[in-house]
């Protein structure tokens, strides 16, 4: 059967303005630069004798666990899961959650800051006509994925409230990811409305539902408007970083055309 694979990943580049804060740093070196850096390990080599006077190309890359698509453990959203046991980290998350069949919410509609709720789940669920399995990997299309590389886009899209959250992980969701900077509503706007309410229980809403069900969410998706509401697999395996809140990785969705 002949086999599609959508890459669902952004690249990490320079100077794209993707991130609240900084972003990757990547410098490059090319084959003529590197001759005499080789030539170094082999006594009476110069860089001319090697062929074509070439090196290798070699890059040095600065960045944050959370700079690109990536995917966040449940130790970046707090020091606890499970109603009080440590969080996992990044090298300790179960890899057969990151190979799963996947599920697509399209919540383009909904206007940037909007935070979404389980009736609005629910509502999706009922008009894609598809019931949550246990490990499905829910992949969210917002509005902010058309914004990706411009200045628009960290304050985009809308974000997954506490309640929303909690109604995917009750029914075996252990994974989630979103086109978006953040699973939850941009801090824009949750700093508007914390400024009316006083109310901190709104920052962070989504993620900190991972106090009381441990689980995962990809950030910075792309393409999720070319896949349908479901029947493709979604393979997400993040870096190994020990100890770490996160792991760069190279989503993709695979489908049986």
């Amino acid at each position: 059967m002949p086999r599609r694979i959508i890459d669902l990943s952004v690249a990490l580049e320079n100077d794209v303005p993707a991130d609240l804060g900084p972003g990757p740093r990547i410098t490059y070196a090319g084959h003529a630069q590197t001759a005499p850096q080789i030539a170094g390990y082999f006594p009476g080599l110069r860089p001319e004798d090697l062929p074509d006077g070439q090196g290798w190309a070699v890059e040095q890359v600065d960045l944050s666990t959370h700079n690109g698509t990536h995917l966040d453990a449940p130790w970046h959203f707090h020091p606890t899961m499970n109603h009080g046991e440590r969080s996992w980290t990044i090298d300790e998350v179960p890899l057969d959650w990151c190979f799963q069949p996947g599920v697509k919410l399209d919540f383009r509609h909904f206007p940037d800051g909007y935070v979404a709720t389980p009736d609005d789940v629910a509502a999706e669920l009922a008009r894609i006509g598809h019931t949550l399995r246990p490990l499905e990997i829910v992949l969210v299309n917002t509005a902010a994925a058309a914004r990706y590389g411009t200045p628009d886009y960290v304050p985009s899209g809308c974000g997954m409230g506490y309640a929303a959250t909690m109604y995917l992980l009750e029914r075996g969701v252990r994974l989630t990811g979103t086109d978006a900077w953040s699973w939850d509503a941009p801090f824009v706007h949750t700093a508007r409305r914390y400024s009316e309410t006083g109310d901190a229980s709104l920052i962070w809403e989504g993620h900190k539902a991972g106090r009381h069900i441990g689980y995962c969410h990809l950030e910075k998706l792309h393409a999720l408007e070319t896949l349908p509401p479901d029947g493709f697999m979604v393979a997400c395996f993040p870096v190994k970083l020990r100890a770490a809140s996160a792991g760069w990785t190279r989503a993709v969705a695979i489908l049986d055309d």
